[in-house]
């Protein structure tokens, strides 16, 4: 769980994904519409990349990924990410965190 804490605290948007996973592409996506350039750690592309994911469920994120964090701190999935970007403070998060500048 330290080093998926100490990897979300060195961005000001983290992203953990799996290649193989299509929210984890729409969840980059929208980040790179909004002008974001997250972190973004592949756990299928690290040899650590199954401990990260148990780290991750036993913080609560269900599934494992996406699991985003925005100024170092546990957003959520893709649900939470999408009701976020629905409600408009995606962006003010962002903004906030200095991801992005507008």
């Amino acid at each position: 769980m330290d080093r998926v804490r100490d990897l979300a605290s060195k961005k000001a948007a983290v992203i953990f994904t799996k290649s193989s996973c299509c929210m984890c592409h729409s969840i980059k996506a929208l980040f790179y519409e909004l002008g974001a350039s997250p972190a973004v750690h592949e756990l299928d592309h690290d040899g650590r990349g199954r401990e990260m994911e148990w780290a991750l469920r036993s913080m609560g994120c269900n599934p494992a990924v996406p699991a985003v964090f925005i100024g170092g701190q546990f957003v959520g999935s893709a649900r939470d990410v999408l009701s976020l970007q629905i409600d408009g403070s995606l962006k003010q998060m962002l903004i906030n965190a200095k991801a992005i500048w507008f």
